[in-house]
C-alpha cells in the first residue's frame, strides 16, 4: 500500500479525498494545524473508512516537521491542500495569503525532494483563469491577472512547481484546476465546516436554511448572464476527491518529469440564483435572501472545459448540483443535533 501525505487533509476536500485514496488501496497520512478544521473529522474518516489514519497536527510550512513525517514513512505520493482560500479574507489580509500558501508549497517541494518523493498532486484553482476570455475555459486559456491575493498565490504556485519540475530529473506534478466543490459525503459524517461566518455559497445556503443565518446575499444581480447573478461551475466534492486518485494512478505511471494542468470542473455553469432555486426545489426549504452589491474580486462566469481530465485522467463528474445540495443539507442538519 502506497502511503499519500495529504497536507490539509482534515478540511472540506482533504478529508473527502482521504477517503477516496482508502477506497482506491492508498493510505493517507495527515499533516494539519486544525486552523479550518476539527480534531474530530478523523474519528469520522475512520468511521467511514475502517481504516486508522496516521496524523500530524502542525503546520506544512514547518520544514522541521515535514522530516519528521518523511522519515517515519515511506512516503510515495504528495497532495498539497493545505492552504487560506477564502477570496474575500484574502482581499483583506493580503500578507497572511501569500505567507501561507507560498511558504507551505516551498517547504513540499524541498522536503518531498530531498526524500526522493516526486509525485506532487497541487491543489489549484479556475481563479487562475480570472475572467476568461472564452467559455468553457480549457487549460490552454491565458493566466489572467487574479482578482484577488488568493488567485496571486495559486499563480506564484503553479509558477513555482513549474520552474522546480525544469531544474529536475525525475519530478512529477498535476496541477488540478477545481472549479467550485460544493456537496458532502453522503454517510453525513464530513462535508464542509466553515469557522464562524461562511465564506462559500453552498454553507452560507444551508445555514440560512436552518436558522443560523438571518438571510442569504447574492452579491449582484447586473451581470450579463441569464439571470444577473454570477455563473460557477459547481461539482460534487466527492467526484473532486475521485481525481485526485486519477491523477496519482497517471503520476504513478509516468517515467519523464511531467508538470501538466487539468481542469476539474462539470462543464456546466449556473448561476447563483440558479443554485438558490435548485437547492429550494430538492430541500422543499424556502430560502430568506436578498440581492445585494457586487463584491470585490468575483469574476462574472467561468466553467470548465473538462476534456482533458476524461483524456489523461479517465475521469469525470457522476454526481449532479441536486445531489450536491441535498448531500450538504443532510449534512447541515447533523450539525445542528
Amino acid at each position: 500500500m502506497k502511503n499519500i501525505l495529504v497536507t490539509g487533509g482534515m478540511g472540506y476536500i482533504g478529508s473527502h479525498t482521504c477517503v477516496e485514496l482508502i477506497q482506491a488501496g492508498l493510505q493517507p497520512i495527515i499533516i494539519d494545524n486544525l486552523d479550518n478544521s476539527e480534531i474530530w473529522i478523523k474519528d469520522r474518516l475512520e468511521e467511514i473508512t475502517g481504516a486508522k489514519f496516521p496524523f500530524y497536527q502542525a503546520d506544512c510550512a514547518n520544514k522541521d516537521v515535514l522530516e519528521q513525517v518523511f522519515q517515519e514513512h515511506k512516503i510515495e505520493g504528495v497532495i498539497h491542500f493545505a492552504a487560506n482560500k477564502a477570496v474575500g479574507e484574502s482581499v483583506s489580509a493580503p500578507l497572511k495569503y501569500y505567507n501561507n500558501n507560498i511558504n507551505s508549497l516551498l517547504s513540499v517541494l524541498e522536503v518531498s525532494n530531498k526524500y526522493n518523493c516526486q509525485n506532487l498532486v497541487f491543489s489549484s484553482s479556475c481563479t487562475v483563469y480570472g475572467e476568461p476570455d472564452m467559455l468553457p475555459v480549457d487549460e490552454n486559456a491565458a493566466i489572467k491577472q487574479a482578482e484577488s491575493p488568493y488567485g496571486s498565490t495559486k499563480i506564484f504556485c503553479e509558477t513555482i512547481i513549474q520552474d522546480f519540475i525544469k531544474s529536475q530529473k525525475n519530478y512529477k506534478s498535476i496541477l488540478l484546476r477545481y472549479f467550485n466543490p460544493i456537496g458532502a459525503h453522503s454517510s453525513s459524517l464530513i462535508g464542509e465546516l466553515p469557522l464562524g461566518v461562511p465564506g462559500n455559497l453552498v454553507p452560507f445556503i444551508t445555514q440560512t436554511a436552518c436558522g443560523l443565518r438571518e438571510k442569504l446575499t447574492v452579491f449582484g444581480n447586473d451581470y450579463n448572464t441569464v439571470d444577473g447573478s454570477c455563473i460557477r461551475d459547481y461539482i460534487h466534492v466527492v467526484d473532486l476527491a475521485k481525481a485526485h486518485v486519477k491523477a496519482f494512478e497517471y503520476l504513478f505511471k509516468q517515467t519523464q518529469p511531467t508538470c501538466t494542468a487539468i481542469n476539474i470542473g462539470t462543464g456546466v455553469g449556473y448561476s447563483v440564483l440558479q443554485l438558490v432555486q435548485t437547492f429550494e426545489q430538492a430541500t422543499g426549504v424556502n430560502l430568506n435572501y436578498e440581492i445585494g452589491p457586487k463584491r470585490a474580486g468575483d469574476v462574472e462566469a467561468v466553467y470548465a472545459n473538462a476534456t482533458k481530465a476524461k483524456q489523461l485522467l479517465n475521469w469525470e463528474s457522476e454526481l449532479t448540483m441536486e445531489d450536491a445540495l441535498i448531500d450538504s443539507w443532510n449534512w447541515q442538519k447533523t450539525l445542528e443535533r
